[in-house]
């Protein structure tokens, strides 16, 4: 065993762990552990994928359309003045 942790030690570590944690509880520590475990060894490696199954790449935005009357915003009909500091 890793660390010399015999089968007993094990075993008493485990009913400590449900004790103060509960029954419920010990399945979502596990899958955080593996989440965490999984993720800092695809830091490690240098996988970039993402394990996000709702991540959607958005499109381009496209500009806002404007009324025939009015100028677009990008381009000014005057330049504008700087104010000086002095």
């Amino acid at each position: 065993m890793p660390f010399g942790i015999g089968i007993w030690e094990l075993l008493i570590l485990l009913l400590v762990l449900l004790l103060v944690f509960g029954p419920k509880r010990l399945p979502e520590m596990g899958r955080q552990l593996g989440k965490g475990m999984r993720e800092f060894k695809d830091s490690v490696s240098g996988n970039d994928k993402n394990d996000d199954p709702y991540a959607t790449e958005l499109p381009p935005a496209e500009p806002a359309a404007t009324a025939p009357d009015e100028s677009p915003a990008t381009t000014p009909s005057q330049p504008r003045e700087r104010d000086s500091v002095s």
